[in-house]
Parts: structure tokens; C-alpha cells; sequence
């Protein structure tokens, strides 16, 4: 392995860990662009899958008594997404995963724009069961079809006015769990040759790493500003998915 490749490995392993730190989720957008500069594209996609899943566990630590606290909100949104997973991955004969894509990145563009610069945040505060378990199956497909799991979840959480830690007590577990099921799937599918374990050797302690400054951040913003961040992030990772698709 080459300096420069181990020097894009870290770089990409630094960003993927501080903003999976920071916010639970958008790990794959700021990772895999860096990845896709030296490795082929099925290895970088198991790379980031399992090093997100990895630095995730850092998150869950963090959150674990909100997590504990709301075990029924997080499973309406988690079973329906495991669901989903596999019936995507289904999918992917009959659909254009690219034109899927573009369509994600079309609404979380405009969500972002429309809601990321109001003085006011939204505020739905009323219990929706049954729309968290479709927002959590449809993640699923997303992420199952186009390796969009957390768009979705991530843009109905930054509408709720909950504390940050009942947020990420859904969103953080909600990916650890989904890209484990998709880092599973591609070991199975012999996605972990010698090269990938390789690049786990450099990615993972690097994102182990700079998740924590993630987290240190994490600490330090209020509700709100968490809110904003995910609202935000959700049109940061519009224009990632639509400049991937376009180039």
C-alpha cells in the first residue's frame, strides 16, 4: 500500500469518523469520496459500511440512557428499517438505483434550503407511530437499493423538537444497526479481500479516533443547534449524492 494511498484512507477515515461523532450519521458522504480515489468501488462501499458501524458504537456509548429510555420509539423505526434492507437489495434488479439517487438528493436539497435557513425551526410535536415505522422502512429500501439509509430518518428527526440525545437515540443505533446488516451482506458476498482488511487496518483507528472530537463537539451544542446541524447535513448530503452522480 502506498503513502498516498494510505494518506486518502486516513483523510477519509478522519471526516467519516468526526461527523459520524457529531451528528450519527452522513458517514458514507464525507468518507467515500476520498475512498473511491483508491479503492474500487465495492471495497470502499464495505469500508465505510463497517467503519461507520464501528465508530458508531462510540455514539451509542454516549446516548445509551436515551436509547434505553425510548427502546419502543427506537424499534418502531428500526424493525421496519431491517425490513427494508433486504427488500432494496431485491430491488436493485428491477429499479435505477442512479435515478432513485437523484431523487433523494432532489428532496433533501430542497428540504435543506427551505427549513436550514428560517429563523424558526419546524416543530412536530404530536406521536406518529405509524409514519416512524414507514419513515424507517423506507430508509430501509433506501438503504437496501441506493446505500441511502439514514437521508430519510435523518430529515423526520430534524423535525421533531426533542432533546439531541432522543434524536441520535434513534438515528445513531438506527445506522449502527443497517450498515452492520450491509456490512454483513458484502463479507458475504467476499467483499473483505486482502486489500479491504488493509484499509480496515488504516480507517478504523483513524475514525476511531476523530469520532471523538465528534463527540466532544456533540457535548457542547444545545437542541436547537444539534437540529439545525441535521437539517443542514441533510442538504450537505443532497449535494454529495447529486455531484457523485453527476461526475
Amino acid at each position: 500500500m502506498t503513502a498516498q494511498t494510505i494518506l486518502f484512507l486516513a483523510l477519509g477515515a478522519a471526516a467519516g469518523g468526526f461527523i459520524n461523532g457529531l451528528a450519527g450519521t452522513g458517514t458514507a458522504l464525507f468518507a467515500l469520496g476520498f475512498y473511491l480515489l483508491v479503492l474500487d468501488p465495492l471495497t470502499a462501499v464495505a469500508i465505510v459500511a463497517t467503519m461507520s458501524a464501528l465508530t458508531g458504537l462510540q455514539g451509542l456509548w454516549v446516548v445509551r440512557q436515551a436509547i434505553f429510555a425510548n427502546i419502543p420509539r427506537l424499534l418502531r423505526f428500526l424493525v421496519p428499517g431491517v425490513i427494508g434492507v433486504p427488500l432494496g437489495v431485491m430491488l436493485l434488479a428491477s429499479i435505477d438505483a442512479r435515478t432513485l439517487r437523484l431523487a433523494i438528493s432532489g428532496m433533501l436539497i430542497f428540504y435543506g434550503v427551505y427549513f436550514g435557513f428560517r429563523a424558526a425551526l419546524p416543530a412536530f410535536e404530536r406521536r406518529t407511530p405509524v409514519w416512524d415505522g414507514l419513515i424507517g422502512f423506507v430508509g430501509g429500501v433506501g438503504g437496501g437499493a441506493a446505500s441511502v439509509s439514514g437521508a430519510i430518518p435523518a430529515m423526520w428527526l430534524s423535525l421533531r423538537p426533542w432533546p439531541k440525545g432522543e434524536v441520535r437515540a434513534v438515528l445513531q443505533p438506527y445506522n449502527f444497526v443497517l450498515l452492520g446488516m450491509t456490512a454483513g451482506l458484502l463479507a458475504w458476498n467476499g467483499a473483505f479481500d486482502a486489500q479491504a482488511l488493509t484499509a480496515l487496518a488504516v480507517t478504523v483507528p483513524a475514525g476511531l479516533a476523530v469520532a471523538q472530537v465528534g463527540i466532544f463537539t456533540f457535548r457542547r451544542l444545545s437542541d436547537t443547534g444539534f437540529r439545525r446541524l441535521l437539517i443542514l447535513l441533510c442538504l450537505a448530503m443532497g449535494i454529495g449524492i447529486l455531484v457523485q452522480e453527476l461526475l
